[in-house]
């Protein structure tokens, strides 16, 4: 099956979400693939509850309601939506290119925008809790009520457990976090945060297992002292994970450190293919989600201009049309 579109967006995070508005608004006729079943990307995998600071015009806005918003916004001009669908070839053709996706289809398309923030994600392993994935253990809290009333041990020391443990600690019986170092990669705020709601912290520690059917009790070994045994009817084992762009390596892009280099129009290296957000690097880039939107914008802008010379690269103010 083939479908044929203006612009084709490859990732349907936050960054795709916004771009997919931007390019309606621009009267370009969009699709927007992405190896996850739901729009979001990491925001709704990872944390979509988690609250979100840096979006301009929110104090705080918890990630799946900026999701509802994105997919609202753009959904004034009905992108086509290609979800649970991998974006793995690129080839060019008589005016554009065409993506071949995992199912054998195909999608023949003007442009491209890459906005598939940080690729593929793998989260690394908890040895302990092998064989217990979906039975006492998890990797992400998409449903925080789900944890109420529990004992909750989590196993990490950067951002992800610390932001779980702010997030369960108004629900949950207990919370614990457990970290293998005295140190910690979390931002500095947040710990002073975590440690003064009076959340415990075991440091210098790992799990060493996991008992009981269904889940009841961790045991952990703190450094020069006996094994301690916890409460628990969840782990998050929030250890980071590896990612990588998948086949997006292999379409002769220009890469530097897992990323997309790109100029100030968000251009790669390649004809009638950009990026935006994450997946997007330049000279003094910030990974934030707001920069993400602005770099939607131009590329889209671009993009625009590129497909028809004629246009205007800037297309007026949104608020100007109703």
């Amino acid at each position: 099956m083939e479908r044929d579109v203006d612009l084709l967006i490859v990732g349907a995070g936050p960054t795709g979400l916004f771009a997919a508005y931007y390019a309606g608004f621009r009267e370009l006729n969009v699709a927007v693939v992405d190896a996850l079943p739901e729009p979001g990307g990491q925001v709704t995998a990872m944390y979509p509850e988690k609250m979100i600071f840096d979006v301009a015009g929110f104090p705080a806005v918890r990630g799946r309601d900026l999701v509802n918003g994105l997919v609202e916004q753009a959904g004034q001009f009905k992108p086509t939506y290609l979800l649970g669908h991998q974006a793995r070839t690129l080839e060019s053709i008589e005016d554009g290119l065409r993506v071949g996706l995992a199912d054998g289809s195909s999608v023949n398309t003007k442009a491209v925008l890459i906005t598939a923030g940080m690729g593929e994600f793998n989260p690394r392993p908890l040895p302990a809790g092998d064989g217990r994935l979906g039975n006492g253990m998890v990797h992400f809290v998409p449903v925080l009520a789900e944890h109420a009333g529990q004992h909750v041990v989590i196993v990490g020391g950067g951002d992800s457990a610390f932001d779980w443990a702010l997030a369960l600690h108004p629900i949950a019986t207990s919370v614990t976090i457990v970290h293998r170092r005295a140190n910690f990669r979390a931002h500095a705020a947040t710990v002073r945060q975590v440690k003064e709601l009076g959340v415990e912290i075991i440091t210098d520690a790992e799990v060493l297992a996991l008992r009981g059917e269904p889940l009841s009790e961790v045991d952990v070994k703190v450094k020069g002292e006996d094994v301690k045994t916890l409460p628990a009817q969840t782990v998050v084992a929030a250890l980071g994970f590896t990612a990588d762009l998948g086949p997006i390596e292999s379409w002769g892009l220009e890469l530097d450190h897992r990323a997309v280099v790109v100029d100030t129009t968000m251009k790669t290296k390649l004809d009638r293919v950009y990026a935006a957000g994450d997946v997007a690097q330049y000279p003094g880039k910030v990974k934030l989600i707001a920069t993400g939107f602005g770099e939607a914008a131009t590329a889209v802008n671009n993009i625009a201009v590129m497909l028809n010379p004629s246009a205007h690269l800037f297309p007026g103010h949104s608020s100007d049309v109703g």
